[in-house]
């Protein structure tokens, strides 16, 4: 049996549960769980599959046994909520790695939320199981884990009071189309070129030819760095060069998690159709310089998955990219911001997914925030919100539309909670530019009207068209509901941006 059917294990409540295997062809498989029994014979591939009948959300631990000509005996299973944990480096991002690192782990103890973490694989040909093991989220366990996986798992366990699994599958500075199939990229016109870079690619990829090459780089940088450092030595301390940096080694095209479809199939089709309740991706950032073409990437990967997984539109809820580098004196465009407005216009496209907005919490000089436990939380607020039933504020507030009137454009808005705007640490709203025909943007002046919506000018520009709010990598903005969510960042216009003609 693949390594997700072992001892310690969530199965999903409440819905069809598939468990597989192999045995030798025509061979009689029974499986027993709790009072539940079937039985079927492998077929000619050697391979086979039970579907568990509907169960209730059980912390009561039992074991999941299956017997043909030998007998697997899963021990300790609990049935609860399961959710897949899945991105780039935000979501590989640990536990011990977070802010407030050892108080969290010390009050770890929550034997009935269990990990599992899948070991990086990238695969050119999809794989039918990966390696990794179910761990409970103790003191002992949690340090190693994501931390928005478990601070988002923690939270719906408290609420809930069921078991929950979480597994992650996540792999620093990987982009959208390396965790998507084949196939599927291969249906978007977009990833058409990026298809063709990647066959010429491997196609003339040589082995021999990048290590020497790489070696001549290598001595050429040393000796580059050793005439800087003789020089810097007769130097003061403002005045030293920079070294320049290292070369990188060369990194054989088909074992680079960079490569189309990899991670799709080491990673996630050996997880396929494990009973999930749902998923939460933290991703984007290194696609940020191609953000027009994310627009069709982001939702074609959840359309993927859940074509693959069989269950329907399951629930898929992201992170949009925190605040990140320099904030900039005046009003620029960014890439960024580009990919935030893809991630969002992703709602829009497909139903059952949701966003949590982090334009609070980043930080400009790292690109991996320590606050995780405020966008687990955040994540929480979807799943209990639309999945549960649990009647909280999840959805931040955005942008619904303008009026011009004169020298002035009001805004609409729609999802702010029933209370109203709350800015923060001033009392005027913060973060807004506007522009005229000449799409020269500069800050704004913003008011809040009684009625919530929201009032923008400036004396620059006598004749607005278009608005924007914490449009930047690293915007400066205050912009709050009462219920403590963050504003969307949008703009007004939809004049061509840094990155539409990146593929």
């Amino acid at each position: 049996m693949p390594a997700i059917f072992s001892d310690g294990m969530v199965l999903q409540q409440l819905q069809l549960v598939r468990v597989w295997g192999t045995a030798d062809a025509g061979e009689e498989v029974k499986l027993t769980f709790g009072d539940q029994s079937h039985s079927m014979l492998t077929a000619s591939d050697e391979k086979w599959s039970v579907t568990l009948n509907p169960m209730n959300a059980n912390a009561t631990p039992t074991d999941l046994v299956v017997a043909g000509k030998n007998t697997i005996t899963i021990r300790d299973v609990l049935v609860g909520e399961v959710w897949i944990c899945s991105g780039q480096s935000n979501m590989q991002w640990t536990v011990k790695q977070a802010g407030n690192a050892d108080a969290e782990i010390a009050g770890a103890n929550h034997p009935l939320i269990r990990m599992f973490s899948v070991e990086r694989n990238p695969s050119m040909t999809p794989q039918e199981d990966c390696k990794g093991t179910w761990k409970a989220a103790t003191s002992a366990n949690v340090g190693d884990f994501s931390a928005v996986g478990y601070f988002f798992g923690r939270h719906l366990h408290q609420v809930l009071k069921v078991p929950v699994g979480l597994i992650n599958t996540s792999w620093g500075g990987t982009r959208i189309e390396a965790w998507t199939s084949r196939e599927a990229l291969e249906e978007r016109p977009c990833a058409n070129e990026l298809l063709a870079d990647w066959r010429d690619h491997t196609a003339q990829w040589d082995a021999a030819k990048a290590q020497a090459a790489f070696e001549k780089q290598k001595a050429d940088w040393q000796a580059e760095v050793k005439k800087i450092d003789e020089a810097n030595a007769k130097l003061p301390a403002d005045q030293k060069k920079t070294k320049p940096r290292a070369p990188r080694p060369p990194e054989d095209p088909t074992k680079t998690p960079h490569h189309p479809s990899v991670l799709f199939n080491g990673m996630v089709a050996p997880l396929v159709p494990y009973g999930i309740k749902g998923a939460i991706w933290y991703q984007g950032e290194s696609n940020a310089s191609r953000a027009y073409q994310y627009r069709e990437l982001f939702p074609a990967m959840i359309s993927n998955w859940r074509d693959e997984w069989g269950q329907g539109d399951f629930p898929f809820y992201w992170v949009q990219l925190a605040d990140f580098r320099d904030e900039k004196a005046e009003p620029v465009e960014s890439d960024w911001a580009e990919l935030r407005e893809a991630q969002t216009m992703t709602m829009a496209k497909l139903p059952n997914t949701g966003e949590a907005v982090i334009i609070d919490i980043g930080e400009g000089k790292d690109i991996h925030p320590k606050n995780k436990v405020d966008v687990g939380h955040r994540l929480a607020r979807w799943a209990l919100a639309r999945d549960y039933g649990i009647s909280v504020p999840y959805r931040s507030p955005q942008y619904k539309s303008m009026k011009k009137d004169g020298g002035k454009i009001t805004m609409s808005f729609e999802f702010v909670d029933g209370n109203g705007w709350r800015p923060f640490d001033v009392r005027n709203p913060v973060g807004f530019a506007i522009a005229g025909d000449d799409k020269k943007f500069v800050w704004a002046d913003a008011t809040i009207l009684q009625d919530g919506r929201i009032e923008v000018s400036s004396k620059e520009v006598a004749d607005p068209v278009a608005v924007r709010y914490a449009w930047a990598d690293n915007p400066v903005c205050n912009m709050y509901d009462n219920a403590g969510l963050p504003l969307t960042p949008f703009r007004t216009d939809d004049w061509p941006g840094v990155t539409i003609n990146n593929t």
